[in-house]
């Protein structure tokens, strides 16, 4: 199988994305990701533009890495300076490593407007910047900036940029769809035109902005390109980049190229779960391969089809890249839906069962109400332990009480104070504890675990990391039904709860009763 290279853009390009923000603790958490996973590269940042990524090199230079290969990124020497003089250049060197990555101007349109120069002194620019750290002992990864666009407007330039980078010696040049505007055909053809002229290996980067930033990037790699660039989870500027939880299962397990291992290529639904928690952001449901829902049946024909035979609605086994077959259960789940979720707690049943048919009842019953188990499965699992008669609650909320303020600060703003009281009863024992939070939900749901913590101290590794309220009912104004879902985590597994009621209060304290009875069961 033909190796391609993977080169991590995450920690550069990824901070690119309105909202990220990585501390240089967080960088090296990724990164030491990324090398687990198997990354060949990881482009770390640009050590010129901001002291951040020049602390990272620092401290990077301290870290062993196993598989990946830390490349540091700046842009070619400013017009009419020369590289022992360019200060970028000069952070790139200082970076301390052996992998630099430069990018230069494709198209003649940026040579005009944004550089101010000639398309002469481009070409010249971009020599003498390979050339300087070649002989500094740097190999050089050259981004061919606008590459496809630059060629679509002027494609004897464009390939005069290429050419130029080759003769000074770079290790890979890679095409950049930068604006991201392109679809698989014309990258398909423009990567073939260039392979014909020059013999330096091809690498591809594209952007998201007309969605087709995975599927350009395999039809680079058809067409010829041996390195991808691209980020977990596809985050980048504007519309993000090529996401390689996408592309790296696409090349590997539907072209048969040589990626990661197998045992690496199954860690990759949690190395995309670990990034986007340290990124704070949610890995999005429908995500192809690692998101929540890529392996999610919720139709009740769907279920029944892939419990006979997972083949008739996957495309892959799930356990390839680390993820699990889920199948959600809501008022359209028939009881082969309820009975694969239920066969975990008692494997006697079956779809005929008495216990099955009552639980499939009680959840047509409940969702009518305003609850919906369908993204909500550690509390399905709760309710079904408790139709099955196997369920023993770890704690009893004895009472609760919130007092909720607004306080002004000048007469026009307002700050908003919640306290909460809370009385647990464990066993035979009582516990008594008060918290305040921003908000009333915020207030007890820290007193609620102050006072489990007393007699589970591992509920200290939970938190919660998605609240979501909805109305149900809405023509009820103000009596209306309201439904909570609350996502919690431990750092590495995250669950889902709910609760509705016609108080958002009440809801909200089922839902957090849920998600700690879960942990504690699963502990």
């Amino acid at each position: 199988m033909k190796k391609i290279e993977i080169f991590d853009s995450t920690l550069r390009d990824g901070t690119q994305c309105e909202g990220i923000s990585f501390s240089v603790s967080d960088k090296l958490s990724i990164a030491e990701a990324l090398d687990r996973f198997g990354v060949d590269y990881i482009e770390a940042g640009n050590p010129y533009s901001n002291p951040k990524d020049a602390e990272f090199f620092e401290k990077a230079a301290k870290r062993r890495f196993t598989t990946a290969k830390l490349a540091a990124f700046g842009s070619t020497v400013r017009k009419d300076t020369e590289p022992a003089d360019d200060e970028g250049l000069r952070a790139l060197l200082a970076a301390g490593t052996k992998y630099t990555v430069v990018f230069g101007k494709a198209w003649d349109l940026h040579v005009d407007c944004i550089l101010g120069t000639t398309l002469a002194e481009n070409l010249a620019m971009i020599s003498k910047t390979i050339e300087f750290l070649r002989r500094n002992g740097r190999t050089v990864f050259f981004d061919a900036e606008h590459f496809f666009d630059g060629y679509k407007a002027h494609p004897e330039y464009a390939l005069d940029v290429v050419k130029t980078a080759e003769k000074a010696g770079a290790s890979t040049i890679v095409l950049c769809d930068t604006n991201g505007g392109c679809f698989p055909d014309e990258i398909s053809k423009t990567v073939k035109a260039v392979s014909k002229v020059i013999k330096t290996p091809l690498g591809i980067h594209c952007h998201n902005d007309t969605g087709c930033a995975a599927a350009n990037t395999v039809a680079a790699v058809k067409a010829g390109a041996c390195h991808v660039q691209g980020t977990f989870p596809g985050i980048g500027e504007r519309c993000g980049n090529a996401d390689l939880c996408t592309v790296i299962p696409d090349l590997q397990l539907k072209l048969g190229y040589n990626i990661v291992s197998p045992e690496r290529l199954a860690s990759l639904t949690k190395t995309a779960l670990y990034i986007s928690e340290v990124a704070n952001i949610r890995l999005p449901a429908n995500l192809p391969y690692v998101g929540r829902a890529a392996f999610a049946h919720k139709g009740g024909m769907h279920a029944d089809g892939v419990a006979k035979e997972p083949r008739t609605y996957e495309h892959i086994d799930p356990a390839l890249v680390g993820a699990s077959r889920r199948l959600p259960v809501s008022e359209v789940s028939g009881r082969s839906s309820v009975l694969t979720r239920v066969q975990a707690l008692d494997g006697s049943l079956t779809k005929d069962s008495s216990e099955t048919r009552l639980i499939t009842e009680k959840l047509k019953e409940l969702e009518h109400a305003g609850f919906q188990f369908e993204a909500a499965e550690a509390s399905f699992e709760l309710l079904a332990m408790k139709e099955l008669g196997k369920f023993t609650p770890h704690f009893e909320i004895d009472h609760y009480r919130i007092i909720s303020s607004m306080d002004s600060i000048d007469g026009t703003t307002y700050t908003e104070k919640a306290n909460a009281i809370v009385k647990v009863k464990v066993g035979d024992k009582y516990e008594i504890t008060a918290d305040e939070g921003e908000g009333p939900v915020n207030a007890i749901d820290k007193a609620l675990r102050k006072a489990l913590e007393v007699f589970y101290p591992e509920l200290r590794k939970m938190h919660l990391s998605d609240f979501k309220v909805r109305v149900v009912t809405s023509n009820d104004s103000t009596a209306a039904i309201t439904r909570v879902l609350i996502e919690s985590t431990d750092g590495e597994s995250t669950w889902t709860t709910m609760g509705a009621s016609r108080d958002i209060i009440n809801a909200s304290v089922l839902a957090l009763t849920d998600s700690l009875e879960y942990m504690l069961r699963n502990r």
